[in-house]
């Protein structure tokens, strides 16, 4: 089948499960592709944290910055459901950076994230993004305003309302009321972006060859593996990622490393046109269409099972 056969199919399944969004595929060994909308920039939400690791271990590599120094943290006192780590502590702890970067990229922990920000703020995270030659990912906030949602200003039976208020208000420019699904606004990265920051992180040229080790450890122990996981883990294959959420976007970016030496890029970044909070079918579609692009560019054919 051909590659456009593929994408056709691809965006025939997301469509079906109410999603749509940007999704590519590359061999980082022959540069070889395949995706669609790889350029549009979308709201990055939790996949900012890579980033924000590079740049942090970018300082350590360079020796501006200790990883044993040690941090004093507030408690994030968060409520809502779905943050995890720092964000629901009810104390004050005091944590050393390098276990800091765990906490927001292996568990993706926001208060842990902002604790980084605060020794690297976002647009100092942006000027190494320059430095290393990696565009089109703008670093412009801190995780924590991705808590500051209608989401969280809603009680848990009236949450469908912010999903459908982020769903319907967005205008075609890609401009939103909702400052962190605003492009114009938020933090952001195109399919293609994420690929080429995770090309440079597993192929390290410009990167410290240490922070790209680092960095590809704590995604591969990424403890998020509800979305992509499930279709492109193996005993043959090792998947390490990073998950974004925020209302009704579900992203996944990551690299499948097989036993046979090949590796995988993998970009998706979606949104819902469902206003739910729990839409497991969607990630599986996620997963699906990740894995038809991947086996198409892989070994030309489709699974029996797309």
């Amino acid at each position: 089948m051909s590659a456009t056969a593929v994408v056709r199919n691809a965006r025939d399944l997301l469509d079906e499960a109410g999603l749509h969004g940007a999704f590519l595929v590359r061999n980082l060994d022959t540069g070889a592709e395949i995706g669609f909308d790889t350029e549009i920039p979308c709201p990055a939400a939790s996949l900012v944290k890579v980033p924000l690791a590079v740049a942090v271990l970018e300082r350590i590599a360079r020796g501006e910055l200790d990883p044993a120094t040690p941090v004093d943290v507030l408690p994030g006192r968060i409520t809502t459901p779905g943050p995890t780590g720092l964000s629901r502590f009810r104390h004050p702890a005091r944590i050393a950076v390098d276990d800091l970067l765990y906490l927001s990229t292996s568990v993706s922990d926001s208060v842990a994230a902002d604790a980084l920000f605060d020794l690297v703020p976002p647009a100092e995270v942006a000027a190494e993004l320059r430095r290393l030659r990696i565009d089109g990912i703008a670093v412009r906030h801190r995780v924590g305003d991705l808590t500051d949602t209608p989401a969280e200003r809603l009680g848990p039976d009236d949450v469908h309302l912010a999903h459908s208020l982020a769903i319907d208000a967005g205008t075609p420019g890609q401009g939103h009321p909702v400052a962190q699904l605003d492009v114009t606004r938020a933090n952001t990265g195109s399919a293609r972006a994420f690929v080429d920051l995770l090309h440079a992180i597993w192929r390290p040229t410009a990167i410290h060859e240490s922070t790209a080790a680092r960095v590809r450890a704590l995604m591969g122990d990424n403890l998020h593996r509800q979305r992509l996981a499930p279709d492109l883990t193996s005993d043959a294959s090792r998947w390490s990622s990073k998950t974004g959420t925020l209302l009704h976007l579900r992203h996944e970016v990551g690299v499948v490393d097989h036993a046979d030496g090949q590796s995988y890029a993998i970009a998706a970044l979606t949104a819902s046109g469902v206003p739910a909070v729990a839409q497991p079918g969607s990630e599986a579609t996620m997963a699906h269409v990740a894995r038809i692009l991947h086996d198409h560019l892989r070994t030309g054919i489709l699974p029996w099972w797309s």
